[in-house]
């Protein structure tokens, strides 16, 4: 496994729509197994492929230690209540904002072996899979804060 460079804001790479993953390859494992090891590196909890410089529909959250989701192609499929918190992002360091989010977000995604999974999560989870997913459609959180502070 490698630690891999983090884009920060500013890097075009980072407002980019990211394409699906095709075919689950040794690489794109290789990828998934990268990601987290510079995810928990960074003290983050959840980091996306673009974020690494990689314009693939992948991303990997741990929100609970050791409990590592990996997810490709993932898509949110159900949403509902409302949460308002503080959001950072690996890519923006040093800023933080506050940001409505979903209370509950259930995305199907296929994991690193080509399975159909289909996980629901809420509060820190459901904030972590919208923020993310924002990451391979070209959008940041700051896009969404209704205001932002330095931390």
């Amino acid at each position: 496994m490698a630690k891999l460079q983090i884009r920060k804001v500013g890097d075009e790479v980072l407002r980019k729509r990211c394409r699906p993953v095709e075919e689950i390859t040794p690489r794109i494992l290789t990828l998934l197994d990268d990601m987290v090891e510079t995810m928990r590196d960074a003290d983050g909890v959840g980091l996306a492929a673009p974020q690494v410089g990689v314009l693939r529909r992948i991303v990997v959250i741990e929100v609970e230690e050791g409990e590592v989701l990996e997810l490709i192609n993932p898509r949110i499929v159900a949403t509902s209540g409302k949460q308002e918190g503080m959001e950072g992002c690996l890519s923006l360091p040093g800023r933080r904002g506050v940001v409505k989010r979903p209370k509950h977000v259930t995305v199907q995604a296929l994991n690193r072996h080509g399975e159909q999974v289909e996980i629901s999560g809420s509060d820190l989870l459901a904030r972590a899979f919208c923020h993310e997913l924002d990451h391979l459609e070209g959008t940041l959180y700051v896009d969404r804060a209704e205001r932002m502070e330095e931390i």
